[in-house]
C-alpha cells in the first residue's frame, strides 16, 4: 500500500537533472496566419480541445498571425490540420527543449555572491534578495528594502526604494508577473544598479530628481516554479483542485474576467475565481493604495515579455484613456529611442489595439483607480515571432536592459517636460 511518498533509483531517472522537471523534447513553435474566418473558428476550437498545444494568445480575427507551441505527439496532427485547412504557417523551432536547456545552463548557482551579480546570467529569487540586502548595506543613505508581504506559499516579495529626497515624485516598476518571463525581473535589476552605479550625469539627474520603487519579482512562487520545475510556467502556485494557478495579470479590479481571460483554472491566463482573489494581488493592490498619494507615484511601469511592444491603457476597451494622445506620443519616442540604440523595432499603442484584448491587469487598475497617469506595459525582447519565446538567451539580458532603461529615460523626461511631476 502506497504510503503517498514517491519511490525511484537513478534508473529510473528520477535523479536531477531529470526528477519532476518538466521537458518538452521536440515540442515545436509554429508560427500561423489566419486569411479567412473559418481558420480562425477551426484554431478556436482547436484551442479549448487539446491540452498539448500552448497558445500564445488567442485566435482572434482575420490576418493575426500567432505562435503556437506544440507538444511532439501532436506534430502529425497540427500539420495535416495546417494543410487541410490551408493555412499558412512556419515553423520557428523543432525542439524546444534545446532553449530551455540553454536557458538552465545560464543561471547563476544559487549560492553567488552579492559581489559577483551581473547582466550575463539568469539568478534565483535567494539570490536576487541577497544582493538587494547588500545594496542596502552598501547605500543605507538610498535604498530601503521594502516587504509587501507574503505569495500564496509564504515567500516574501521584495522591492527596493531608491530615494535621495523624500519629497521627490515616485516611479513605480514591477516585474515578473508572468513567471517564465525572466528577462523583465532581470531587466529590473539592471535598473536598479544602473541609478546607483552610472556615472553618466542624465541618469545621476534622473535618480536623484525621482525616487524609485521597484519590485523585480511580484510572483515568486511562480518565478520559483520556473527555476526548479517547469521552465514555461505563466501563472502563480494557487491549487484549485487538480490544477494550478492564477494568472495575476488578469486578477485585478480592471473589468475583471470581461475579455481576454479565462474562467477555467486549467487555462494559463485563467483570471481567478474572483477579483483580487490571490495574496500577490492583494500585496501590491494595498501597497499601491497605502503609497500612491504618500510616495507621489506619478508613473507605473509593468515588465513583461516578449514582443518588443510599449503599450498603455486600456486592455479591455478601445475606448481612448483620456491622456490617450501623450501616451502615445511618449510611447512613440521611447520606441525611437530604442531604434537609434539598438536597431531593435518597438511598436507602442493602447494594450488592446497593439497586443490583444486583456482585462484585470495591473496596469490598467493602476491607472484607473489610483489615476496614476503615466502607466506603461513593456513587452521585452524578442520579437513577435521570436524563436525563443520566453526563453531569451543570456547574453541578450544587457543589451534589452540597456534599451528599456533608456525607453524609460524618455518616457520620465518627456512626461516631465508635459508638466506630469509638477
Amino acid at each position: 500500500m502506497s504510503d503517498g511518498r514517491s519511490f525511484c533509483t537513478q534508473i529510473d531517472r528520477c535523479m536531477e537533472p531529470f526528477k519532476d522537471r518538466a521537458r518538452y523534447d521536440n515540442y515545436r513553435i509554429y508560427s500561423v496566419e489566419f486569411s479567412n474566418k473559418e481558420q480562425v473558428e477551426i484554431f478556436k476550437k482547436l484551442e479549448k480541445q487539446s491540452d498539448s498545444m500552448s497558445f500564445i494568445g488567442h485566435p482572434r480575427e482575420v490576418g493575426q498571425k500567432l505562435s503556437i507551441l506544440i507538444a511532439a505527439h501532436k506534430v502529425s496532427d497540427i500539420t495535416a490540420l495546417l494543410k487541410q485547412y490551408e493555412v499558412k504557417y512556419r515553423i520557428l523551432t523543432y525542439n524546444f527543449q534545446e532553449k530551455i536547456d540553454r536557458s538552465y545552463s545560464s543561471v547563476a548557482p544559487i549560492e553567488t555572491a552579492p559581489a559577483e551579480f551581473d547582466w550575463h546570467r539568469f539568478y534565483h529569487l535567494e539570490t536576487i534578495y541577497k544582493w538587494m540586502d547588500s545594496l542596502a548595506k552598501l547605500y543605507p543613505q538610498l535604498i530601503t528594502v521594502l516587504d509587501m508581504g507574503t505569495s500564496t506559499q509564504g515567500i516574501a516579495i521584495k522591492g527596493i526604494k531608491l530615494s535621495h529626497k523624500s519629497t521627490n515624485k515616485t516611479i513605480f516598476i514591477e516585474a515578473g508577473i508572468h513567471a517564465r518571463e525572466w528577462i523583465a525581473p532581470a531587466t529590473a535589476n539592471f535598473i536598479i544598479n544602473y541609478l546607483l552605479t552610472s556615472d553618466e550625469q542624465g541618469v545621476q539627474e534622473l535618480a536623484k530628481s525621482y525616487n524609485w520603487i521597484i519590485f523585480p519579482c511580484i510572483n515568486p512562487d511562480g518565478y520559483r516554479f520556473t527555476f526548479e520545475y517547469d521552465r514555461m510556467w505563466r501563472k502563480n502556485r494557487q491549487l484549485f483542485s487538480t490544477c494550478y494557478g492564477v494568472d495575476l495579470n488578469r486578477n485585478y479590479p480592471a473589468h475583471w474576467n470581461s475579455t481576454g481571460s479565462s474562467s477555467n483554472p486549467c487555462h494559463y491566463d485563467y483570471a481567478g475565481p474572483s477579483v483580487g482573489s490571490e495574496l500577490e494581488t492583494q500585496r501590491l493592490m494595498k501597497f499601491i493604495e497605502d503609497n500612491a498619494s504618500k510616495e507621489q507615484i506619478r508613473t507605473y511601469i509593468a515588465l513583461h515579455s516578449y514582443s518588443q511592444m510599449i503599450m498603455f491603457p486600456y486592455g479591455y476597451t478601445k475606448d481612448h484613456a483620456p491622456n490617450y494622445d501623450d501616451l502615445k506620443e511618449l510611447g512613440q519616442k521611447a520606441c525611437a529611442t530604442i531604434k537609434n540604440i539598438s536597431g531593435k523595432t518597438y511598436i507602442t499603442g493602447s494594450l488592446i489595439e497593439t497586443i490583444y484584448p486583456s482585462s484585470g491587469g495591473s496596469v490598467d487598475w493602476a491607472y484607473n483607480v489610483h489615476g496614476i497617469p503615466i502607466a506603461y506595459t513593456f513587452e521585452l525582447r524578442g520579437p513577435p515571432e521570436s524563436e525563443d519565446m520566453f526563453i531569451l538567451p543570456a547574453e541578450e539580458i544587457l543589451p534589452t536592459a540597456q534599451e528599456a532603461f533608456a525607453a524609460i529615460r524618455s518616457i520620465v523626461e518627456g512626461a516631465a517636460d508635459k508638466g506630469y511631476y509638477k
